[in-house]
């Protein structure tokens, strides 16, 4: 089964950049977007070339802002929207889709801002997923995937101690976030398959970022240590363009 998790930013931007096609040839199983920007049905419009897919979506109740979508090959047993935490369930942030053997969490996780305006709200976030992911844990095995705005150590962005406290996605408030998913027993697939590897999933559109590869790696497939056995690769594909995201691919024997 492969899982692919992309930030497209704005499905309606990058479906004018050969996205269906893109898909055709990765060709996953599911297919988990963030920051569609955009309301169901134009998610839904924006998707209609993929026929072998249902797609499922949340939307912001703020028109061009945020959203999520998820496609699957395989009809899931439920897909559910929100943590059920009327302060974070506005935004269009978090889907989960029910499958037999395990919960796929689609999530994209706030940006603590410029100014670090959000950083307080992005602390108290972080804590709330953590306790929705657990308690879905109790009763079968995650997979959480998505833009999660955050670099976790020194290896995953280029400039390190200039953005340390300093830039949203590498404050150690955010860094300590990702610590208490991890330390709860998520794993990190990418960086336990990858533990040297120096690899970004996120390049600013300022500055030639990309094309000077100054990057940071924020996207993740955060997984339940049972599953980590059943993992076969996990692929950051950044020769992938339509977005300041490329896409994240999670293969497993499911």
């Amino acid at each position: 089964m492969l899982i692919l998790s992309w930030n497209v930013n704005g499905i309606r931007a990058i479906a004018k950049k050969g996205f269906s096609e893109i898909i055709d040839k990765i060709n996953p199983d599911v297919l988990c977007i963030q920051e569609t920007k955009a309301q169901e049905h134009e998610t839904e419009k924006e998707l209609e070339d993929l026929k072998d897919y249902e797609v499922f979506s949340n939307s912001a109740e703020k028109k061009g802002y945020s959203s999520t979508a998820l496609l699957s090959k395989r009809r899931p047993v439920s897909v559910k929207n929100d943590m059920g935490v009327p302060a974070h369930d506005a935004e269009g942030r978090i889907q989960c889709a029910e499958y037999d053997d395990f919960f796929l969490v689609n999530v994209y996780v706030p940006n603590s801002g410029q100014q670090l305006d959000r950083l307080d709200y992005r602390k108290t976030w972080d804590a709330d997923f953590l306790k929705y992911l657990k308690n879905l844990e109790a009763s079968k095995p995650v997979i959480a995937c998505g833009d999660f705005n955050v670099a976790h150590r020194p290896i995953d962005l280029k400039n390190d101690k200039s953005n340390y406290n300093k830039t949203a996605g590498y404050t150690q408030a955010e860094i300590d976030g990702m610590d208490n998913f991890l330390n709860s027993g998520f794993v990190d697939s990418f960086r336990k398959l990858h533990p040297d590897e120096v690899a970004y999933t996120y390049w600013s559109y300022r500055f030639k970022s990309r094309e000077r590869n100054v990057g940071w790696r924020i996207d993740y497939f955060l997984i339940s240590p049972q599953l980590m056995d059943k993992v076969e690769s996990v692929r950051i594909f950044s020769d992938v363009y339509g977005s300041d995201h490329c896409p994240i691919g999670l293969e497993i024997n499911l």
